[in-house]
């Protein structure tokens, strides 16, 4: 079943690729002349369309898996995919970014019943080597929450970046966030990261707004279950959008965090997550869910 879940979740995103381009037996893509967002979406879709061919033209045959149910290397990924044909498991993609050599999206899975839930929502990272093609993956996923405490989805919001210029500002004010405010260094400096004016929270279970982060702090204190982060591996951004994940505790399990954030003139106004315990047992490869 987890073996299921696992080749399912990189599948999904596909569905949502609708800008990729489409190749044939006789016009083969060139990577040469695609962009790495098209690249990705190619090659996601050959995934769910069980084409061996493209996924080897597209992906380096040493392709390095970091979920932990699916196999690594790209020919035991491949021998994996009759698998989705058993299962009518769809995705949509909501979101994708490009900094530099990774693309990094934001997906909505639906019947996905191998995953735990009829739908989830995942963060997925792709990373391209120096011949563009595909060659590493990360991902979280969680159960999607039809009734949530600010009244947003875990997914809406806005979905095209700007202030491109900004790019690497905005990765620095997000890294110094999570440092600072949820590794607890200078928590009181929340005023200095999180606009006192507009923070929408897609985070299901805490409300809007500064007063919604500072009422959920209060409880988990409350519940002694507060969460603690302990390492920033990656920071990945596209003008105001900006992926941090990280490593920490929770609820008695160490946990990946993935924090979408959204700035506005140097202040984050926005915030999507995923948060997945990290599994111990069952695992199909010895990569870890980090190892940027």
């Amino acid at each position: 079943m987890r073996q299921v879940f696992a080749i399912l979740l990189i599948t999904g995103f596909i569905a949502s690729c609708n800008s990729a381009k489409k190749t044939s037996d006789n016009q083969p893509s060139k990577i040469s002349t695609m962009s790495k967002k098209e690249i990705v979406g190619t090659f996601l879709g050959a995934v769910l369309q069980n084409d061996p061919a493209t996924m080897r033209e597209l992906a380096d045959a040493n392709y390095i898996q970091h979920n932990p149910f699916i196999p690594t290397g790209l020919e035991p990924f491949i021998e994996m995919l009759p698998v989705l044909q058993e299962n009518g498991t769809t995705a949509e993609n909501i979101r994708m970014f490009q900094d530099g050599n990774y693309v990094f999206m934001h997906n909505v899975w639906k019947n996905a019943k191998p995953f735990g839930a009829d739908e989830m929502v995942s963060f997925d990272i792709i990373r391209l080597d120096k011949d563009g093609k595909v060659a590493e993956h990360w991902d979280a996923m969680t159960a999607l929450v039809k009734e949530t405490a600010s009244g947003r989805t875990q997914t809406d919001g806005p979905t095209q970046a700007k202030d491109l210029d900004r790019t690497a500002e905005n990765k620095v004010l997000a890294r110094a966030l999570v440092e600072d405010i949820l590794m607890g260094k200078n928590p009181n400096k929340i005023t200095d990261y999180i606009s006192a004016e507009k923070y929408d929270q897609h985070n299901p279970a805490i409300k809007d707004g500064l007063s919604g982060i500072m009422e959920a702090v209060e409880y988990l204190v409350s519940q002694n279950n507060m969460f603690q982060y302990t390492k920033i591996h990656q920071v990945l951004g596209e003008g105001d959008f900006v992926l941090t994940v990280s490593e920490g505790q929770w609820n008695g399990t160490t946990n990946v965090f993935y924090d979408l954030l959204r700035f506005e003139d140097g202040k984050a106004v926005e915030h999507w997550d995923v948060i997945q315990a990290i599994p111990t047992q069952g695992l199909a490869n010895g990569n870890g869910m980090f190892g940027f």
